[in-house]
């Protein structure tokens, strides 16, 4: 049994919040650098030159890369043989996430109360995930999701009769829904399977796979190929005014379901898709 003391967490979490908002992970980079090569409209090449120069000017004078700093998603895979000690583990990631906003100076989001909506100042609490795994280690994955694209997420409860090309019309109809309010580019996350929950919950975490990756099943990486192709030639363009790169990516995870059901969640996300991940 290996012992941590949550302060390692906090301090992690806190770091974690900062950088993620002020430097774009490198896979994405690479990814806006491609769709730029890739781009056939004039207008569009300009907007993704100013949104590259966004990211150099960010990084160089720890300006956020976006004004939405967002609300702190954060996944944690715990290995099965530690034992957290010096305070309670969720706390410690709130207190993690208060310290990066409040001394990162990034914008407060998050509201007490859906309805009665008093800002908590601090950007707390976040939305956590845990999952146990085998080992001894702790990996943390924060992805700060700004509105504008989260918005525009859906949950399809499609019938087994629908099949494959039910998920592709789902998937082509919350992209054209989304249009230019997501900011495009965009990165899409697709969960297919489980339940209206879990659907949900893999197209938010296939966010936070790196860019120009795929998944290991063939059909599904056929079928993210596909929609990628699908999706840029709508036309939208980077920020909506037209073009041939809509999207830089599309990540989808599978999960078995029941006989009666095909949930498909697909999650959008703008053209900075923050994600980071540690390890301690």
């Amino acid at each position: 049994m290996r012992e941590i003391n949550v302060k390692e967490v906090t301090d992690a979490v806190a770091s974690m919040c900062i950088e993620v908002n002020h430097v774009l992970s490198e896979d994405m980079r690479c990814a806006l650098d491609n769709a730029y090569i890739k781009e056939e409209s004039e207008l569009g090449k300009q907007i993704l030159d100013q949104l590259k120069e966004n990211l150099v000017i960010a990084k160089e004078e720890m300006i956020p890369i976006c004004q939405d700093t967002g609300m702190a998603v954060i996944f944690m895979e715990i290995g099965q043989d530690v034992h957290f000690v010096g305070g309670n583990l969720e706390d410690a990631i709130n207190e993690g996430v208060r310290k990066g906003y409040v001394e990162g100076y990034l914008r407060k989001s998050v509201v007490d109360d859906p309805i009665i909506r008093n800002n908590t100042k601090d950007n707390t609490p976040a939305v956590i995930h845990y999952s146990v795994v085998s080992g001894d280690k702790v990996k943390i994955t924060i992805s700060p999701k700004g509105f504008g694209s989260e918005n525009m997420s859906r949950v399809f409860m499609l019938k087994p009769a629908d099949g494959i090309e039910g998920v592709k019309n789902a998937i082509l109809t919350a992209v054209k829904d989304a249009g230019p309010n997501a900011c495009p580019p965009m990165v899409i996350g697709v969960g297919i399977g489980g339940t209206f929950e879990k659907c949900a919950l893999m197209a938010k975490h296939a966010l936070t796979r790196k860019a120009g990756t795929h998944s290991d099943i063939p059909y599904v990486k056929e079928l993210e190929e596909e929609m990628l192709d699908k999706i840029n030639a709508l036309g939208i363009g980077p920020a909506g005014l037209g073009g041939s790169i809509s999207a830089m990516a599309v990540n989808i995870e599978t999960y078995p379901t029941h006989i009666a059901g095909l949930p498909v969640g697909i999650n959008i996300c703008c053209h900075v898709n923050r994600h980071i991940e540690r390890s301690i």
